[in-house]
């Protein structure tokens, strides 16, 4: 009976550290980061519209297109596919991505079309492209939107984020499709 004692003493004490006191703490220290722990919104005259570090789904042909995403885009079920480039199925999907990428832009060549375009992140949730994947992509927004070829590229270029010191070029997708939106 002392034992059964002690050990619900000690739940109860784990259940009060770790289901309340643990939470209120990290929630105190967010108050101290950037947008109070939120994330780093993206807003659109006032209206949240997305995050800055999480992809987004667009599939209208006025809009840019992100890295396909293995989880459908579900922050709260970040993960990569975990098929290597050896799996049957991923082979398949990658070339059902790239079949659908080619119907939407038939001006191109599937050797034209850079891996990110077809090939899910890591996390699944990448917010950005490479460059060379927004500028294939021209056209058919262009086109779509009644814009001139020019001015869209002009956008993605301007729109596209050079490293610092090291790195990748990249272009945050989100940003982009808003800037685009705000094109006369």
């Amino acid at each position: 009976m002392k034992n059964i004692i002690s050990i619900i003493k000690f739940t109860v004490l784990i259940v009060i550290l770790f289901a309340v006191i643990y939470p209120l703490t990290i929630l105190a220290i967010a108050q101290f980061a950037p947008n109070q722990g939120k994330g780093e919104t993206i807003s659109v005259n006032g209206k949240v519209v997305g995050y800055q570090k999480i992809g987004q789904k667009f599939d209208k042909v006025n809009y840019f297109w992100g890295r396909p995403s293995a989880v459908d885009y579900n922050a709260a079920g970040s993960a990569g596919s975990n098929k290597g480039p050896s799996n049957a199925d991923y082979l398949a999907q990658v070339q059902k991505r790239i079949d659908t990428f080619l119907v939407v832009h038939p001006y191109l060549k599937k050797s034209e079309i850079p891996a990110d375009m077809v090939t899910a992140s890591g996390s699944g949730l990448d917010p950005n492209i490479s460059p060379q994947g927004a500028l294939i992509q021209v056209k058919r927004v262009a086109d779509a939107r009644k814009l001139p070829e020019e001015k869209v590229k002009q956008l993605v270029e301007k729109m596209s984020n050079k490293p610092k010191v090291m790195g990748t070029e990249t272009v945050n997708v989100l940003e982009l499709n808003i800037a685009l939106d705000q094109l006369k």
